[in-house]
């Protein structure tokens, strides 16, 4: 006789269904006011200024053009300013990296709570109040007008990042595999290079990952700290910006070229973000 398989109760499987709804209506309420926004400023993108002066407004462009990014290419070197980015963004994630992964195993195994709660706190710390001392500091070592300014202060956006991922996630990692490996005569630091590192690789990517991000997208501490040649994407953006008007197709081009680059990045990696966050990678983040 065929064992018949078990269905549950139709009042379980209408919460179930109830459920799932109710998940995704709050998936669409949380997303869609991003996709909106995006899809505007796209929209911006490609139409003319007649267009874009337009009321009520036009949604979908008549001709598209690519007139708008023509014209931002040609009124400042995006190029040269897309890699000024790539390089503050890149350098600042992989210094924090080669700080803050090992940081946060030492503090994370000495279960150093309060140094953890210093580091949130440092994360929390409005960038402002770092500017005037570090300004001051640049320009007695003579270092205005490079990269490195602008390097060395996102490092207070990404090593708190990286600091307080790792810490969560070297406390889920088991003490087990670390203490066999010290029984086998390996150091403190061979545990940690040889057991540890090659264990919280989804931790480290997903750390990178919102280091870079977080870098990419910094204002403040470019605008004050740029120079001509130095300046960084979303300064460049801002740059756009002029005093007879505002020009909402060069400013919608520009804001997409920034964003277009981070959007790439995180679709091709987000395989790797789902299984660190699976991994615990960002626990008490």
């Amino acid at each position: 006789m065929s064992k018949q398989a078990y269905r549950p109760p139709l009042a379980d499987r209408l919460r179930a269904l109830g459920g799932k709804i109710a998940f995704g209506l709050t998936v669409v309420v949380i997303v869609s006011p991003a996709i909106l926004v995006f899809l505007w400023m796209l929209s911006l993108a490609f139409k003319n200024e007649v267009e874009n002066m337009a009321y009520p407004p036009e949604f979908l462009p008549s001709a598209p053009t690519l007139a708008n990014f023509v014209k931002v290419f040609e009124a400042s070197p995006f190029a040269l300013f897309t890699w000024n980015s790539i390089i503050v963004s890149g350098a600042s994630t992989v210094i924090a990296l080669m700080v803050g992964v090992p940081a946060g195993y030492g503090i994370a195994k000495a279960r150093a709570s309060g140094l953890a709660v210093l580091i949130l706190i440092s994360r929390m710390t409005p960038g402002l109040s770092y500017l005037i001392p570090l300004f001051i500091l640049f320009r007695f070592l003579g270092l205005t007008g490079t990269l490195w300014p602008i390097i060395i202060t996102h490092l207070v956006i990404t090593l708190p990042i990286v600091v307080w991922i790792m810490i969560g996630f070297y406390e889920d990692l088991h003490p087990e595999l670390e203490e066999a490996a010290l029984i086998d005569g390996a150091n403190l630091w061979q545990g940690f290079l040889y057991v540890a590192l090659p264990l919280s690789r989804p931790g480290i990517v997903v750390a990178a990952i919102l280091s870079f991000i977080f870098s990419w997208n910094n204002f403040i501490f470019g605008v004050v700290l740029a120079g001509r040649e130095t300046r960084t994407l979303p300064v460049a953006v801002y740059n756009v910006l002029t005093f007879e008007q505002v020009s909402w197709g060069p400013l919608a081009a520009a804001a997409l070229i920034v964003t277009l680059p981070v959007l790439i990045l995180t679709i091709f990696v987000q395989r790797e973000i789902v299984s660190g966050l699976a991994a615990g990678g960002v626990k008490g983040a």
